[in-house]
């Protein structure tokens, strides 16, 4: 008795293509793989964006860094960060040399000498008149005071402006960190895609050899590989690149292959209110804060320019030994004091008093330039944010099973002669195309958050 035979036809040739087909064991068999497959796929695309990402590291490589690690390592090591931090070390000491006092003034002479001999006599140092002075420039109107407090003032705006770019370079940091971890995830998923694609390869080989497909759907098929093959050179290129600028920033020479990073890859969709992050920002951006500091410095050298306005009196004493006095005899000493005070009548520091005066208004204007940029920053990022949570929703709760649903269904229709091969690969196409979307709205929301921590000014939202 002979075996029952089915027909497949394969559009891409000219007429019709008779092949036997599989056995119904074979089709069972056919059936459970993809089943499996589709399980697998399906756990995978539940589990693996929310997880902590890690790779896997040659023998001997250093355990997988948390952000807070590599933050660390970044404040301790980074040669910009701490060339910016001696400027507050350099205005420290500046506070120094603006509190000190005058010197006061040594004066010594000897008048008098004999030279040349005199009718016949010669003693040089018998009238010899010896003089010792000294002197000292007395500061009126808290001159060195207000020096100092300007010069602390100075070192506040300094540290604050050190923050401000720590704020700076830590965006940037962190926005490494991102790149990786998201780098991380594209060859996870390129990786996972190869390995089911292989998969689906082996069982058309199978459906070969039983006669269910024609060769040229297998070339067709095995042909498709290269695309994966090449998403994952992609994205191994792009993860050391992401690698070496953050070993860059952190000032390390570790080998790329022994440097890993960890960290959650997810989002998630509570955001406090925007009035709160204002807020925030109003007490924590450092730009903001030496921006008022900066007023109330201008407000301090105004002060300190009418200071300098003011007569400083010099006071002077001196002993003078053998003075050429009528009154006074050889050898005797004398003692003599003086005042003086310059007459300020045409110069009493106008100029300065005058610019020190309008830099008060031109610092407030600054600072209220400041502190509309802030709500400038704040408002976008957190617009940013709202628009990435708005498009991950979809694909978490609805896209990601969707694509995964529909690529195992048409694989499985396609291996049991219930689809054509377009709409196959169109499937496995689709399917990529959502789950690296999905992974890159990761990214982006990721960075959006960066964004608004740097508009912040401290870190609202891992």
């Amino acid at each position: 008795m002979k075996e029952p035979r089915l027909h497949f036809t394969n559009s891409s040739y000219r007429g019709v293509s008779r092949f036997p087909v599989a056995s119904l064991s074979a089709r069972c068999v056919a059936g459970l793989l993809f089943a499996m497959l589709a399980t697998a796929s399906a756990a995978w695309a539940q589990a693996a964006p929310s997880a902590p990402l890690t790779s896997g590291l040659p023998a001997g490589a250093q355990q997988a860094l948390t952000w807070e690690q590599v933050k660390a390592r970044f404040e301790a090591a980074n040669p910009a960060l701490k060339a910016d931090a001696l400027n507050v070390d350099e205005m420290h000491a500046e506070e120094i040399t603006a509190f000190l006092r005058p010197n006061p003034q040594f004066n010594f002479a000897v008048d008098g000498t004999q030279f040349p001999p005199h009718m016949g006599g010669w003693r040089p140092l018998a009238s010899v008149q010896e003089q010792t002075a000294f002197s000292y420039l007395h500061e009126r109107q808290h001159k060195r005071e207000l020096r100092l407090e300007s010069a602390v003032e100075g070192t506040r705006i300094t540290q604050s402006e050190h923050e401000d770019l720590e704020r700076t370079m830590i965006f940037t940091l962190r926005g490494a960190f991102v790149q990786t971890l998201q780098a991380k995830a594209v060859l996870v998923l390129a990786k996972a895609d190869l390995e089911y694609y292989d998969k689906i390869i082996e069982i058309s080989r199978d459906r070969l050899r039983a006669g269910d497909i024609a060769p040229i759907d297998l070339d067709r098929i095995e042909l498709l590989r290269v695309q994966y093959e090449t998403e994952i050179q992609t994205a191994i290129v792009n993860l050391r690149t992401a690698k070496i600028q953050l070993l860059q920033l952190l000032n390390e020479r570790t080998p790329v292959d022994q440097f890993d990073v960890t960290g959650p890859f997810d989002f998630s969709d509570a955001l406090k209110p925007l009035e709160d992050f204002r807020q925030i920002a109003l007490d924590a951006r450092p730009d903001l804060r030496a921006a008022l500091q900066t007023i109330e410095q201008s407000k301090t050298n105004h002060k300190l320019a009418i200071a300098n306005g003011s007569t400083d009196p010099t006071y002077s004493g001196w002993w003078t030994h053998n003075p050429s006095f009528n009154n006074i005899g050889v050898d005797d000493n004398t003692l003599g004091l003086s005042f003086n005070i310059p007459l300020r009548i045409f110069d009493r520091n106008q100029g300065e008093k005058k610019r020190t005066l309008i830099d008060i208004d031109r610092s407030q204007q600054l600072t209220d330039a400041t502190r509309a940029q802030v709500f400038s920053d704040v408002d976008s990022a957190y617009e940013q944010v709202l628009s990435n949570i708005a498009l991950l929703k979809p694909y978490r709760d609805k896209y990601r099973d969707q694509a995964t649903r529909v690529r195992d269904t048409v694989t499985f229709s396609y291996q049991h002669g219930g689809a054509s091969l377009m709409d196959f690969l169109n499937a496995q196409s689709d399917y990529r195309v959502v789950q690296l979307a999905y992974v890159q709205l990761i990214g982006s929301y990721l960075t959006a958050a960066d964004q608004l921590n740097l508009a912040v000014g401290r870190e609202v939202i891992q």
